[in-house]
Order: C-alpha cells, then sequence, then structure tokens
C-alpha cells in the first residue's frame, strides 16, 4: 500500500542551507522509491486557516517511508531544514484501492454519543 510522507511547514526563513537541502532531498528519498507528489505548489485554503506550505512525498508502502526517514542520507540533510523552517512531518499509509468507508462509519455509529 502507497504511504505518504506529509510536511506542514511555516515560517521558513531563507538560507542557503535551506536551499542545500531542497537540492539533496530527492537523492535521499528515490533508493526507498518516494517521488514529489506535492512541492512548492501554494495550498488552496477550503476550510479553517492554513500558514504555510505542504510537501507530499509518495513511497511504494510505510516501510520504504519509516526506512527512508530513518536512513544516514536524510539524516543528515534533516538539519538544514529544521533549523530554519518550523514545521510538522508525518508518515501515513494509504488504504488499498477497494477500501470502503463503511466499515469506519459502522464503528463510528456503535460509539456513545457524547452530546
Amino acid at each position: 500500500m502507497t504511504a505518504y510522507a506529509i510536511a506542514h511547514l511555516r515560517d521558513a526563513e531563507p538560507h542557503p542551507d535551506v536551499a542545500e537541502y531542497i537540492e539533496r532531498i530527492a537523492g535521499t528519498f528515490e533508493p526507498f522509491g518516494g517521488r514529489f507528489l506535492v512541492h512548492g505548489t501554494p495550498p488552496e485554503v477550503k476550510e479553517g486557516a492554513w500558514a504555510g506550505h505542504v510537501v507530499v512525498i509518495g513511497f511504494p508502502g510505510i516501510d520504504e517511508a519509516r526506512e527512508w526517514w530513518d536512513s544516514p542520507a536524510y539524516r543528515e540533510i534533516a538539519p538544514l531544514r529544521s533549523r530554519h523552517i518550523e514545521g510538522d512531518i508525518i508518515l501515513v499509509g494509504g488504504v488499498p484501492q477497494d477500501y470502503d468507508p463503511s466499515a469506519t462509519a459502522q464503528a463510528i455509529r456503535e460509539v456513545p454519543a457524547s452530546h
């Protein structure tokens, strides 16, 4: 199942370290089957507030995403970003193509309402 590394980046400080990070990051995730799905495109906010940018990197599976995150190559360049950009980063697995949300809806119905 496909997995994703999703970053919500805020308060980016223009710095040569950030430029180096951007130049080098693809070389860290490509060996794990990763590829940019979203990068540099301003988000179109439809609800709530959203400050910053979003980056999405797709991987063949969650194991590959974890291996990339923990890889020496990525760990080496991560400080180039984290010293100059505030943000949140998550790894999340996708759902199978035949995913049916009805089981989740049913589980919610079975939980007593709190209101």
